[in-house]
């Protein structure tokens, strides 16, 4: 498709046509848009550009940890040894008979 208004003269929308010239009758070159008089061109319509913003969102989560307190109670029994001495006697006593086996 060919417009042939404004800046887009003698171009077509996809760009492959060159771009033409002409004289007017007093030997001076205009351009698509003459900047002699003021007057609205068609919008260029440029490639698009693409920005990447990298951001850092931070997000603060709480964590809940229970910390329990264990105590033991180690009861260490030491033994001692203490010698405690005694001392017995005995006494036996034996009967001797000097006389016959009538005297019993």
């Amino acid at each position: 498709m060919i417009d042939n208004m404004g800046m887009y003269q003698g171009y077509s929308v996809e760009g492959s046509a060159e771009l033409k010239v002409t004289k007017d009758n007093k030997g001076v070159e205009m351009n698509a848009c003459p900047t002699a008089q003021p007057m609205m061109c068609p919008p260029i319509y440029e490639c698009p550009q693409e920005r990447c913003v990298h951001r850092q969102i931070i997000h603060e989560v709480p964590h809940v940890q229970p910390i329990n307190t264990r105590i033991i109670n180690h009861h260490i029994y030491k033994h001692t040894y203490t010698p405690c001495y005694t001392c017995t006697e005995e006494n036996e006593v034996c009967n001797v008979n000097a006389c016959g086996p009538s005297f019993m």
